[in-house]
């Protein structure tokens, strides 16, 4: 397998790729479902999900979008916050912090790298900042997979919670 983590380019994205970022949340939701995940994202396509298409507009347009690419291909997406949805049930942090909002990798570039690389960039966008604190939520449900890969990433779980019937789990860096 070839190394692409170091070609990975990462940009600041922008309301011109939200139909990129549609189409990555869209194949993700058809990957999930085809491994016996509807639990996590459900089974509708993103993008025809009610309000799917405007949250991403906002995304890419309210607060900070990141894109990876390989050879100017968008692969990955990442939004960064200064704070949890507040739709979820999440404590506030109780210092500045920021916050990964969304994180999608295109599942025909599974294995290479992309959500580790930009987390990492995450990490340095929080640092620059001048912020000691990058959380996350994610699902914590199948087993906890998705919880291990934030960990494998440098983040400890903290706070489960629940959303009607979906599991979370809070997931904190400390940036030095």
């Amino acid at each position: 397998m070839i190394d692409t983590a170091h070609d990975i380019r990462i940009r600041r994205g922008g309301l011109a790729d939200a139909p990129a970022v549609l189409n990555m949340l869209d194949s993700a939701v058809a990957w999930m479902n085809a491994r016996g995940n509807t639990e996590q994202w459900g089974t509708t396509p993103y993008s025809q999900k009610p309000g799917g298409v405007a949250r991403v507009e906002r995304y890419m347009t309210e607060n900070a979008p990141y894109i990876a690419e390989l050879d100017g291909t968008p692969v990955g997406a990442l939004v960064l916050d200064f704070g949890p949805s507040p739709q979820m049930p999440i404590a506030p942090a109780g210092e500045p912090e920021r916050y990964v909002r969304l994180l999608v990798s295109d599942r025909q570039y599974a294995g290479r790298g992309i959500g580790a690389a930009l987390l990492a960039h995450a990490a340095e966008e929080t640092r620059h900042a001048g912020v000691a604190l990058l959380r996350v939520d994610c699902w914590a449900g199948g087993g906890g997979e998705l919880v291990a890969f934030y960990e494998r990433n440098g983040f400890t779980p903290t706070d489960r919670f629940l959303s009607g019937t979906w599991p979370g789990q809070v997931l904190a860096r400390r940036i030095g």
